[in-house]
């Protein structure tokens, strides 16, 4: 399964120096979400993370940067919901029904579903699917390895993740709450050992 990070949507002091430890982890993909930063304010955190890790970051805003910095790809949200004429690379986007992950599943390289749980950075944002919908949906082979499960993802639940056939999990608050914690690593390699 797939271990995919979403940033803070805001810049965070340490934050290059911790995604860089995301990726020293195993993290699979970054996807750099900052719904109201500038395309400089993009570029300047993209310079300090280390060039070794630029071909697993994906984003979600200023298309233009996928190309100068050679990124994995973009995503498509409401704000930027065109696919540029130049781009090359992974497309993704976001779905908050089942009926969305049938109409764009095919045409992506992958798509999150989202609510799965309760949030873990958004105060009163539930959890949209109960598990029946979920245990159907991957019995009729909707969920599959290009859907990936956002929405409150912990390692405490991450098993049932797996037991509704997810192709992984976009993780979000868990991280990035634990950014200072002596013990984020251990935890980290914990997540990185539930995924595989």
């Amino acid at each position: 399964m797939k271990w995919i990070t979403i940033t803070s949507p805001d810049f965070l002091p340490g934050e290059a120096i911790f995604i860089d430890r995301l990726f020293s982890q195993g993290l699979d993909l970054l996807h750099l979400r900052k719904q109201d930063a500038t395309l400089e304010a993009y570029k300047q955190l993209l310079l300090q993370i280390p060039r070794q890790w630029h071909e697993y970051i994906v984003l979600h805003d200023h298309f233009i940067l996928a190309q100068e910095f050679t990124l994995r790809g973009i995503h498509l949200n409401r704000r930027c919901s065109l696919i540029p004429d130049a781009i090359r690379g992974t497309i993704s986007c976001s779905c908050h029904t089942i009926e969305e992950v049938v109409t764009h599943k095919d045409s992506k390289d992958y798509v999150f579903l989202s609510p799965i749980f309760d949030s873990v950075s958004k105060t009163g944002y539930k959890g949209a699917f109960s598990p029946t919908l979920l245990k159907e949906a991957a019995t009729e082979n909707i969920i599959d390895d290009k859907v990936i499960a956002l929405g409150g993802i912990t390692a405490d639940n991450i098993p049932l993740v797996r037991d509704w056939h997810f192709g992984g999990a976009a993780l979000l608050g868990d991280i990035w709450n634990r950014m200072s914690d002596p013990q984020a690593d251990q935890y980290l390699r914990h997540i990185r050992t539930l995924l595989q």
